[in-house]
């Protein structure tokens, strides 16, 4: 189901006359977009099928950053989109030339990691007059790595998380999902041909307990894993979130950066463990941050939604560039962690190596069914 309150967004836009492209986007400030992108490449999403990609690739619907405009770019079919572009359909004969209303073109993708959706953007951006009439988005949970073919099955039981909407051109048109399910694909479709420049899908990794136990000892705040970013002082150059991501940071702006303080307070970031954990070694990696890392970090942890932060980690200095490691004196219990770095700055990667509790992979589990896993 979809949200009617969300802004929507229909017809054409205008042709593009020069200058930057993005200046007439249409676009909204969605109430999901706070949350951890599950088709992210990062977390190991794929375009894994399309009917059809004739003008361009469905492997672009996943790139990181905004879609590209290069009015001059022109290969032997036609012009080259940054996106997923099917061509145009036809009817059967010439007396019926259009195609019927339910004739669409499709696209299947793996989640980078199974979730539950929160809200989902196809952005159609700089497909101005070749966008889709319409999208509808499909959604369902099969265990380990099925095939398309698996996936076609007639057997297959796919859940509609998006009905046929009418869409825009050049424009985010934006869902919001309220489907407490965990899924593991999804199948894209626009109505009934047309180019989609990006999909984001918005939502809350669901892990497998069962592989978690089989790891014992694992990252516990990582987002692949199921751990969160529940808040942050300061988001100005780049997401909290990027601390929790697979692997180490490839560039500065992968990690987490602060403006500059000038007051007397310090900056931080609350994160929430995949269920209640044992943590027992720490790394905090400042890597690519160079004249702009955190002078110090300390760490607190909290057992519960409720209670008072306790530190683990004293204020301790960091290094620029530097992966550093901290074996804790003993086993910590925790639901919650909190890092402050002193004064301003940033970290690129936060790693909490530890294993469920009992408690904690009991009440992961339970979760797990709830949500049809």
């Amino acid at each position: 189901m979809t949200d009617a309150a969300i802004p929507r967004f229909t017809g054409d836009a205008s042709p593009y006359a020069g200058g930057d492209p993005y200046a007439d986007h249409r676009t909204a400030d969605f109430p999901f977009t706070h949350l951890v992108d599950l088709a992210d490449r990062r977390l190991g999403a794929g375009v894994i099928a399309a009917n059809d990609e004739f003008f361009a690739e469905r492997e672009n619907l996943l790139k990181p950053g905004p879609a590209v405009f290069d009015p001059e770019h022109f290969g032997h079919k036609g012009k080259i989109m940054d996106g997923w572009e099917t061509r145009r359909r036809r009817g059967v004969s010439a007396a019926e030339p259009h195609p019927t209303p339910d004739d669409h073109d499709w696209a299947l993708v793996r989640l980078g990691a199974p979730g539950v959706i929160r809200g989902i953007v196809l952005d159609t951006a700089h497909f101005r007059g070749n966008y889709p009439q319409a999208v509808s988005v499909e959604a369902v949970s099969l265990p380990g790595s099925p095939s398309p073919e698996d996936l076609l099955a007639p057997d297959v039981k796919w859940t509609t998380l998006v009905p046929r909407t009418p869409v825009g051109g050049h424009a985010a048109n934006g869902f919001a999902v309220d489907t407490e399910q965990r899924f593991t694909h999804l199948r894209v479709n626009q109505h009934p041909d047309g180019g989609i420049a990006r999909l984001r899908v918005y939502g809350e990794v669901a892990p497998d307990p069962a592989w978690l136990t089989a790891l014992g000892t694992f990252d516990l705040a990582a987002l692949e894993n199921g751990g969160q970013v529940e808040d942050a002082s300061d988001r100005f150059y780049s997401p909290a979130t990027n601390t929790i991501q697979p692997g180490r940071s490839r560039k500065m702006d992968d990690g987490w950066e602060t403006r500059r303080r000038r007051d007397r307070g310090n900056d931080w970031i609350r994160y929430r463990l995949a269920a209640q954990s044992e943590i027992r070694a720490v790394e905090i990696d400042t890597a690519y941050l160079k004249g702009n890392s955190a002078g110090w970090a300390a760490l607190s942890v909290r057992d519960g939604e409720d209670g008072d932060w306790s530190e683990v980690l004293p204020r301790t200095r960091l290094q620029p560039d530097t992966n550093h490691r901290f074996v804790l004196d003993g086993p910590v219990r925790a639901t919650h962690v909190r890092i402050d770095i002193f004064p301003d700055g940033g970290i690129s990667r936060l790693r909490l190596y530890g294993s469920l509790t009992d408690e904690g992979a009991t009440g992961l589990a339970a979760r797990h069914r709830e949500l049809g896993g």
